[in-house]
């Protein structure tokens, strides 16, 4: 058998074949040779380990796997085409909030009773996190019949510059105890510096983006998005205006972070790369990349708010299988093995794109000294204890979601304040979140 990958600069001439033939050649074939699509988004490191992974699929299976892959930017849309034009792949990654809609249109396969009491799958040793974000019970995700398997899990934690630590002559972060919120201020300012003395900052305490690191803040300062049921928008609370206005005054009260037109200069990514930035995020995806990196680095929780407890989100992507499928049976143990298996797990893992869905493996993974960072503990300890899903993953969509970062940039630039601006967008939120639940079929 053999793999045919197409790369992401050819995933448009594919989206246009999957419109015009079919996305399997399965579809209307009269061979019995049994053929499916498996559609997918990552980098190079991605699409080799996927290459090795579906290539020993193929040969036990006997069925030939056509793989496409866009970059992550491209692929929703390419997808989202793909199913307009009634040619969806056999297998295909799935976000928890396309879940209701896919389900609800007939486009994703129910596939509990092929994973529940198999013998070949262990349910209990995959991420209850990993499993519990394709359920859906018709109107509440998180429960019900399971309509994916994970593909990953990607909990989000709190990376730092180690070398500029030792070169500052700063005690390293705790493991364990996160900072609280004040500490970490103190702290970013002893590493926001003029290194070379020419009167211009060139390294920064930390720099990070709103839309990936405000949930940890506000969440650590007893602060939610929404209420238990899922039902309001809770972002105008003085718990919550009190962490966004820390976040913003980051920059604008204690100057931690590369300027506006500092950051259009050279990104904030792109700074923490070169090591000029102390803090910043570390998610399991980026692992390969640091390899890269010029700095020795290692991973803390986030700092705490009032609470006293670090917090963070976990994403994740899952491996869905197409009802309209003309093999499902095949299609399904395509999505067991890439998110069940051992083997494929080890190659994905070693290729330093995910930590393993399995949790025995996981903690295996977790004590290898040999690879970094040092404290991958610290991705289970999201896992196990205290991470939790973005916010708009578990709404019909995240219209509401995404309505709170829209008209954000004057808190973030210091021309509104955090209380201010969550009063006007609490109401705009609520309407879209109320049409969310009107479509999914609930209040």
């Amino acid at each position: 058998m053999r793999s045919r990958s197409l790369t992401a600069g050819a995933a448009m001439v594919a989206a246009a074949a999957l419109l015009l033939s079919g996305c399997s050649e399965s579809s209307g074939a009269d061979s019995d040779e049994k053929k499916l699509t498996f559609m997918f988004r990552g980098g190079p490191d991605e699409k080799t380990a996927y290459d090795a992974a579906v290539a020993r699929f193929e040969e036990a299976n006997g069925v030939d796997v056509e793989m496409i892959v866009t970059t992550a930017d491209e692929y929703n849309t390419k997808l989202k085409a793909a199913i307009a034009g009634k040619q969806i792949p056999d297998v295909f990654y799935v976000a928890p909030g396309d879940v209701q809609s896919y389900v609800g249109n007939g486009i994703i396969k129910d596939i509990t009773a092929d994973v529940e009491g198999v013998e070949s799958i262990d349910l209990d040793n995959i991420w209850d996190f990993g499993i519990d974000s394709y359920r859906y019970d018709g109107k509440l995700m998180g429960q019900g019949p399971i309509y994916a398997l994970p593909k990953d899990i990607g909990p989000f934690s709190f990376g730092y510059n180690k070398t500029m630590f030792e070169e500052a002559g700063i005690p390293l972060p705790d493991a364990d105890k996160p900072y609280s919120l004040a500490e970490f201020v103190d702290v970013a300012k002893q590493l926001t510096k003029d290194t070379d003395g020419d009167g211009a900052l060139d390294q920064w305490g930390t720099g990070l983006n709103v839309s990936w690191n405000v949930q940890a803040f506000a969440w650590s300062n007893g602060a939610d998005f929404l209420n238990e049921d899922r039902t309001k928008v809770t972002v105008d609370t003085p718990e919550f205006a009190e962490a966004l206005q820390w976040f913003a005054d980051l920059q604008n009260v204690h100057g931690v972070t590369p300027s506006a037109s500092e950051a259009q200069t050279l990104d904030t990514y792109q700074r923490w790369m070169q090591g000029e930035i102390a803090f910043f995020p570390v998610a399991p995806w980026d692992l390969s990349t640091y390899e890269k990196l010029p700095f020795d680095y290692d991973v803390i929780p986030y700092p705490a708010g009032s609470t006293g407890e670090a917090a963070s989100w976990i994403g994740t992507l899952g491996i869905a299988v197409a009802e309209s499928s003309d093999f499902p049976e095949e299609a399904v143990k395509l999505a067991q093995y890439l998110s069940t298996d051992v083997e494929a797990q080890q190659t994905l893992v070693d290729a330093g794109v995910q930590i393993p869905n399995l949790k025995d493996m996981a903690e295996t993974w977790a004590a290898d000294s040999t690879t970094k960072p040092a404290n991958k503990q610290e991705f289970l300890d999201i896992v196990n204890d205290y991470g939790r899903p973005l916010p708009g993953g578990f709404t019909y969509n995240g219209e509401w979601y995404d309505e709170f970062f829209t008209n954000i940039q004057p808190v973030l630039d210091g021309d509104q304040t955090a209380a201010d601006y969550l009063k006007e967008a609490q109401p705009k939120m609520q309407q879209f979140l109320d049409s969310a639940n009107q479509q999914a079929g609930i209040g």
